[in-house]
């Protein structure tokens, strides 16, 4: 386990390696499996999940764009005590979103409206967002899964989809030249 202290000047440092990191370090270190716990070194206080969201931001700024901050400011208004339940609520809904139809996000969000965990104007933001957001991360996904497929093709030196129907095209195009050939050659 690597004991890290932040510092009051944001230095990381790893007390296991007697070295000072860099975010970009820490995140190798996580990468890599290693277990690591932060800790403030003044105060002691626990700021490892804090730090390990900063990392995943940086690494990744779709997960900025996740949440809209209009939603993130009413998460807040609602108060900490039902900010952790709205947020899992939320995340839960996006994450189905992705596999509902239009209908059963109607329903879903028409729930948290007459549960009262949303207003009307809310539930209708939200359901706009959850529909614009299903499309844009299906069209990233389908992208980055034909990319990561290719990818995965050419390092185990396997055609692709696309090599498949060319070479296909190219020997039905031989073939038919060859016929043409005997053809002219019996004449």
């Amino acid at each position: 386990m690597h004991l890290i202290k932040k510092y009051s000047n944001r230095k990381l440092y790893d007390t296991k390696d007697k070295r000072y990191l860099t975010m970009d370090h820490l995140a190798e270190l996580i990468k890599s499996g290693e277990e690591v716990s932060i800790l403030d070194n003044e105060t002691g206080d626990d700021l490892t999940s804090s730090i390990v969201s900063q990392l995943l931001a940086r690494e990744n700024s779709a997960v900025e764009k996740t949440v809209p901050s209009r939603v993130l400011m009413q998460m807040l208004r609602k108060g900490r005590g039902t900010l952790f339940g709205y947020g899992k609520k939320y995340v839960s809904l996006w994450q189905s979103a992705l596999t509902l139809s239009k209908d059963e996000i109607e329903k879903l969000v028409n729930n948290l409206v007459n549960s009262k965990e949303i207003s009307e104007s809310e539930a209708k933001n939200l359901k706009n967002e959850i529909l614009g957001f299903a499309n844009n991360l299906k069209s990233w996904i389908i992208e980055n899964i034909d990319q990561a497929v290719s990818e995965g093709l050419q390092r185990m030196n396997l055609s692709s989809k696309d090599q498949v129907n060319e070479l296909t095209r190219r020997v039905d195009e031989l073939a038919r030249q060859v016929r043409e050939l005997e053809k002219h050659k019996k004449q």
